[in-house]
């Protein structure tokens, strides 16, 4: 398989996954779309997987917090996982373009103990449902004579209860490096969500294969890894990448009104990853979360507008996985 044509896979991939991501005149190194697709099979550990399931973890962690600008106590969580779900399929591809969609689910469940001005302890004990699903379009051309993808995205998300928000994610990335050793593709990301606080954000994708056996592999804003490959059939890594947790919430007051509760975290540590099967991916992290805030705001509103903030302590965390990618021949041999 031609270097650029794994780039393009790796680079479509992480534009999909920004959601929690070629040309007129034909040559022969021109990118056929389905054999792209197909190349899952030379890469053990794809980008995009196109069903996958988690399980995480965060040990019990104190928090504070503030209720329009008001501190309140200090304040506990003794118990939040996450269940995760998503898929990933490409059902059109051409020459140029594809067409595809996403969809996911989080289950977030949380037990607190929360202390009150007056002194006295609330235990929380509930759960929320966060449902999203995309339709994304992806075209393949050429720019300054450099191989270009554009992506846009439609996204609509909710609740168990509801049909919330739609969104939309446009994104343009031009491949300047594409070697065996070095790639390098550089980009921009338009979130358009009245919601979001940064409209316009750059975008990074860098791999670089050291001498001794190691790689570094960083995709700006989302994780930044030094990987080592363990034995034929495991990878290990450290780094740090962001993840994201919202969901929608009701009835917090007497009126109507719709809530969301957002936050990013910072995870830091160690991810392994294993074939299991033929099909199967197992992956494992662990490490350090950082949770620099979370907020709750008027639907309408945006993230920089809370009217309840929190700011969580560092706590440890751990993700089990297992990926399903019927494209990537796992167990065949590099």
């Amino acid at each position: 398989m031609d270097i650029k044509q794994k780039v393009v896979v790796s680079v479509s991939g992480l534009l999909i996954l920004s959601v929690e991501c070629f040309s007129q005149h034909q040559t022969r190194d021109s990118l056929n779309m389905p054999k792209r697709v197909e190349t899952y099979a030379a890469d053990k550990f794809a980008v995009t997987r196109p069903l996958n399931v988690e399980f995480i973890y965060s040990v019990p962690y104190n928090f504070t917090s503030e209720q329009l600008g008001k501190a309140l106590p200090e304040s506990k969580v003794t118990g939040f996982t996450q269940l995760k779900l998503s898929a990933n399929y490409n059902f059109i591809k051409r020459k140029t373009w594809m067409l595809g969609a996403s969809a996911g689910y989080r289950r977030t469940s949380i037990e607190a103990d929360i202390t009150r001005p007056a002194g006295s302890i609330k235990n929380v004990n509930d759960e929320f449902h966060y449902i999203y699903s995309s339709v994304n379009f992806t075209y393949f051309s050429k720019l300054f004579n450099k191989r270009t993808i554009y992506t846009s995205s439609l996204l609509v998300d909710g609740s168990e209860r509801y049909f919330e928000r739609v969104k939309g994610l446009l994104t343009a990335s031009m491949i300047l490096t594409a070697n065996q050793r070095t790639k390098l593709i550089v980009g921009i990301l338009v979130n358009i969500d009245p919601s979001a606080q940064t409209p316009f954000m750059p975008t990074i994708a860098y791999e670089h294969k050291f001498s001794n056996g190691f790689s570094a592999d960083v995709a700006f804003p989302r994780y930044l890894y030094l990987r080592k490959l363990v034995h034929e059939n495991g990878r290990l890594s450290f780094g740090s990448e962001i993840d994201r947790s919202s969901f929608y919430l009701y009835n917090l007051d007497s009126t109507s009104q719709k809530y969301e509760y957002r936050q990013l975290d910072l995870n830091s540590g160690f991810v392994y990853e294993h074939i299991l099967t033929k099909y199967l991916l197992l992956t494992v992290k662990t490490g350090m979360k950082m949770t620099p805030t979370g907020r709750i705001f008027r639907k309408e509103d945006s993230f920089g507008d809370p009217v309840y903030k929190t700011t969580p302590d560092p706590t440890f965390y751990f993700n089990i996985g297992v990926s399903f990618n019927p494209f990537t021949l796992l167990g065949a041999k590099k």
